[in-house]
């Protein structure tokens, strides 16, 4: 039988000095010249002095898909815009084209001055390359090289040229036509083929970022949120967290870029992969195409898996309130705190809460959610089942002085759910100050303890209260017997009654900073409702209650939860008191009618005796008797009592998968606010205080140019707005976005953003 012998694949080159080039393609060049080796053969070879064949066997590579552009580009010493462009010359002009200009004495060229700027002008009409050569006498070739040599001028640099030349500003006017350049509409994406299969084989760590020049891409308008995504901090801390995803097509950049910009166009659940075209969004994110729900649900649960969720939210925490306001101020001076119920539809056994929202008791999960002074979110932690809200306070102070970096006494903002006078004295000693309603029923103040107050807002507008600034003690529930008392300062307000009998009540706010100004403190205390519209834009525009995983696990079977037999025996407690008080005052009336004459009588002829008496007063004896009964009988029942003996299999939701979604979210939030911000203080739009988040969610939607051929730059050319109005509004954004200098994620590519003029939108 005959033994087959393994031999050892052909080497990438037999030369030992060759460069690899991908997997498959290695690369020689000396003084002579330079030789191409696909597989161990010799498939290219030029000399020195030719230029023009050296950038042919690139080109050619390239066709081939022997090797990626990235790939060849680099071993080339150029850019891949330069690689694409000198394809664009060999496809127009043949391997002349590819030629350097000579050096030395030649003929005058017919593309002077003039001649140039009435090629830009003639092309800024709309007419077409072929058009304007024959109008002033050139070949078409020439129409592209001087259109080409106009805009180069422009920018103030070469097409060729390594240096990343100055950024210039697009005048807020629609008229761009020189600086537009012709690009193809929609073609096919950079190949990613081999890098794919070098992914597959465990090879590659990520794919990296890259683009082809391409007009009326769909969802251009998506770069736009690049800058203000950066300011959020979610790729940086993610690195630091997570360091890496493991080795694959689709990086943590990939992944969670395309999270957020999903999010951004309104489908943030994973699901919502399946309503966007993978290569039209690959376009955007610089790959042939866009990860799918599988591939997000696999490389999200390996983020998760290394339990490091919560530390992404604490690190997303600190970065954003090291950062400042958009007046300059201190994020961190105040921060609201509140629960949020996230109700559960499906069909495994999930504990109940109850929901305001829907006002009654569901199968549900509870977040608690830490927003800062404008309403956007900066930290977030999973509340246990059936947690109140001054519990997971007092558990989240060391997180929020985590976040805050330093000793600061910083003001914190809650609603009722938080009462707890013991809670507030902690606050105050860790250097927290609180600000919250006084809840329960407490005499009212003296009406000439009122004076007027007032505070000038954010917006400039000025408002006034009449406030009553006083000081009331606190019993702590812990010192009842011993009557110790908190003293905190509380503000109240005379404000209409609820119903519609009409009339005045009083509210009461509490808190233990004494130096906020009292109008400052009113105001700060209605701002806390940013934190529900917070709650109420993001369920409505980034899916903010959806679950984001099927996954769960079996709760804790010996966690101590209220004893819902102690609620229900403390009814028949207060049910046989009241019926102890009913029938003690029938006994009282009854034994107050024998000794009481008649109306008209002035001696009482009735003889009360012992039997009487007994005969009287026995039902109260039983009613006694069955007071002492269920009081005992409420005493011997426990308070609270092991989840597994109440509810057997209760099961709780995967908390990993839905931290790492929520930050992604509260990024496309942040995000969101910022560019709609930005819209109303960096555009003359008219309506920017009412439509600023209409437009801006426009703009995402919006088509435009993807443009890598300028060295360095990556130009987002966006097609105009239905009116003039918007138009303006956006290029005014884009002039600004453009001064960030932001680089496109995983590049060194820096965003440029313009605008199309209508002809040039309507040609392309």
């Amino acid at each position: 039988m005959a033994v087959m012998t393994a031999q050892p694949p052909l080497p990438i080159s037999m030369v030992a000095a060759a460069r690899p080039v991908g997997l498959a393609v290695s690369l020689a060049e000396g003084p002579d010249g330079g030789e191409v080796y696909i597989r161990g053969q010799l498939t290219f070879s030029w000399d020195a002095p030719d230029v023009a064949a050296r950038r042919w066997v690139a080109v050619k590579l390239t066709d081939l898909r022997a090797a990626s552009v990235a790939d060849v580009a680099a071993a080339f010493s150029v850019s891949a815009g330069t690689l694409w462009l000198w394809g664009q010359l060999l496809a127009e002009g043949g391997v002349a084209a590819l030629a350097p200009e000579k050096r030395g004495p030649k003929g005058p060229s017919r593309l002077s001055g003039d001649v140039v700027r009435r090629i830009v002008q003639l092309r800024a009409t709309g007419m077409s390359h072929q058009a304007v050569g024959d109008a002033v006498g050139v070949s078409e070739f020439s129409v592209r090289r001087a259109l080409k040599t106009a805009t180069t001028h422009a920018v103030g640099t070469t097409q060729e040229s390594q240096e990343a030349p100055e950024l210039s500003v697009t005048a807020p006017t629609s008229d761009q036509g020189p600086t537009q350049p012709e690009l193809p509409v929609l073609p096919v994406a950079v190949p990613r083929a081999g890098e794919r299969s070098a992914a597959r084989a465990g090879l590659l760590a990520e794919a990296p970022p890259l683009f082809a020049p391409a007009a009326k891409v769909p969802h251009a308008g998506l770069c736009l949120a690049l800058p203000a995504l950066e300011t959020t901090g979610l790729l940086a801390c993610a690195k630091d967290v997570f360091g890496a995803l493991p080795d694959g097509f689709y990086g943590l950049n990939s992944i969670l870029v395309d999270g957020v910009l999903r999010a951004l166009a309104g489908e943030s659940r994973t699901e919502g992969a399946t309503r966007f075209n993978p290569e039209e969004l690959g376009r955007v994110l610089g790959l042939d195409r866009a990860p799918e729900v599988k591939t997000i649900r696999r490389r999200i649960k390996q983020l998760a898996d290394t339990g490091k969720a919560q530390d992404l939210i604490a690190a997303l925490a600190a970065h954003h309130l090291n950062g400042t306001g958009p007046a300059g101020e201190n994020l961190a001076a105040i921060l609201y705190v509140d629960g949020h119920v996230r109700a559960y539809q499906g069909t495994k056994r999930i504990g109940k809460l109850y929901s305001t929202r829907l006002k009654f008791p569901v199968p549900a999960t509870e977040e608690t959610w830490v927003t800062d002074a404008h309403g956007s979110p900066v930290f977030v932690v999973m509340a246990e089942p059936g947690a109140s809200l001054a519990g997971e306070l007092r558990n989240l102070l060391p997180e929020l002085r985590k976040a805050v970096g330093d000793d600061r006494r910083v003001l914190v903002g809650f609603d009722r759910g938080g009462w707890s006078p013991a809670l507030f004295k902690h606050m105050d000693e860790n250097g927290f100050d609180v600000l919250t309603w006084r809840k329960g029923t407490t005499a009212d103040i003296d009406e000439s303890k009122f004076t007027e107050v007032s505070h000038n807002d954010e917006h400039g507008e000025t408002r006034t209260w009449s406030v009553a600034d006083t000081i009331v003690d606190l019993v702590l529930p812990t010192t009842k017997k011993t009557g110790e008392m908190y003293p905190m300062r509380q503000l109240s307000r005379i404000v209409p009654a609820k119903g519609k009998g009409g009339g005045t009540r009083q509210i009461h706010i509490l808190t233990t900073d004494r130096t906020l100004p009292a109008g400052e403190a009113v105001w700060r205390m209605g701002n806390r409702w940013r934190q529900e519209n917070q709650f109420r834009y993001a369920r409505m525009h980034f899916d903010l209650d959806s679950h984001d995983s099927y996954a769960s696990s079996d709760d804790d079977a010996k966690r101590l939860v209220p004893n819902p037999a102690k609620n229900a025996s403390y009814q028949k407690v207060l049910t046989a008191r009241k019926h102890h008080a009913e029938v003690a005052a029938e006994v009282d009336a009854e034994l107050t009618a024998l000794r009481t004459p008649p109306p008209g009588q002035k001696e009482l002829k009735v003889v009360l005796t012992s039997t009487m008496h007994n005969t009287i007063t026995k039902p109260l004896w039983k009613a006694e008797q069955d007071l002492l009964a269920a009081e005992k009988a409420h005493k011997k029942i426990p308070a609270k009592i092991m989840l597994g003996k109440l509810s057997p299999g209760q099961q709780v939701l995967d908390t990993e998968v839905k931290l790492i979604h929520t930050g992604i979210r509260m990024a496309a939030y942040n995000t969101a606010m910022t560019i709609a911000r930005e819209i109303r203080t960096n555009t003359g739009y008219a309506k920017a205080g009412n439509e600023a988040h209409a437009l801006m969610r426009q703009m995402f939607n919006q088509s435009g140019d993807i443009d890598p051929t300028v060295p360095g730059f990556l130009t987002i050319r966006l097609d105009p707005l239905p009116t003039q109005a918007k138009t303006d509004a956006i290029i005014e954004l884009c002039n600004h976005l453009t001064t960030t200098k932001t680089r496109y994620p995983g590049t060194n590519l820096i965003l440029r953003y313009q605008v199309k003029d209508k002809a040039s939108s309507r040609k392309n």
